[in-house]
């Protein structure tokens, strides 16, 4: 049977662990080869164990993606390997802080902007040339509906995240006229340890696995993925654009 993403190189970022795991395995069982980053080397040799049993293969790459530099060696290196890049999903994230804005200290919240948003100009910036080398380049970036709820208490998350969609669309919108297709996913509630992190009293029971999030996202790097610029909702289904305020 001929899989979807033969031939493929796929990069999936904070790819350890939760949904970015999920992802890089669907992605690895539809055909592509995954270039998995994230901090974590034992979680990441989990996954490649988990991607070898489906007869998949990947590339480990033990980086913390606020190294910057770092990131522009990999896409280097990925230049030098394999001359393109057909998927980027950027999933790596953290939660920051949970407390009145007043209360945050100036590392904290430039921890979360390092990682949250920085990291990810960083990425568009060393792996455009990359994609835009694949017939069918895709990008996904995972955002969250807190960016657009403005929560209290969440505001180092809620900013960084609405920082982040707005740096995506400016990149789709530069990026419309060419085969690459960059689009936004909102995940929603996951059963995943930022979660149970962020909501300690929740049954996990209750929230969808990163499994089922990971199929989803897995549409949203196809070749016959045509959508850009769109905000993909998970619990919905729904594929959004954006509009100025009323």
């Amino acid at each position: 049977m001929t899989k979807s993403l033969a031939s493929r190189i796929a990069l999936v970022t904070g790819a350890s662990r939760g949904i970015g795991y999920a992802t890089a395995l669907a992605l690895a069982k539809a055909g592509a080869h995954i270039v998995a980053v994230a901090r974590t080397q034992g979680g990441l040799e989990e996954l490649d164990d988990a991607i070898r049993a489906e007869g998949g293969s990947a590339t480990l790459v033990p980086l913390n993606i606020t190294d910057l530099d770092g990131l522009s060696r990999l896409g280097a290196a990925l230049h030098e390997r394999h001359g393109k890049l057909d998927i980027l999903v950027g999933n790596a994230g953290v939660a920051g802080p949970s407390s009145p804005l007043g209360h945050i200290e100036l590392k904290a919240w430039n921890d979360t902007m390092a990682t949250n948003l920085t990291a990810n100009f960083q990425l568009i910036r060393c792996m455009e040339p990359l994609l835009q080398q694949s017939d069918a380049g895709r990008a996904v970036f995972l955002t969250s509906g807190t960016a657009s709820k403005a929560s209290a208490y969440r505001g180092p998350y809620a900013v960084s995240k609405a920082a982040l969609e707005t740096l995506v669309r400016v990149w789709a919108n530069e990026t419309a006229t060419t085969p690459l297709r960059v689009n936004l996913f909102n995940p929603g509630p996951i059963r995943t340890h930022m979660r149970a992190i962020v909501m300690p009293g929740e049954d996990p029971e209750t929230l969808d696995t990163p499994a089922q999030a990971a199929e989803a996202i897995l549409r949203l790097c196809l070749p016959s993925w045509t959508e850009t610029g769109k905000f993909v909702d998970y619990k919905t289904g729904k594929v959004m654009g954006f509009h100025p305020p009323a």
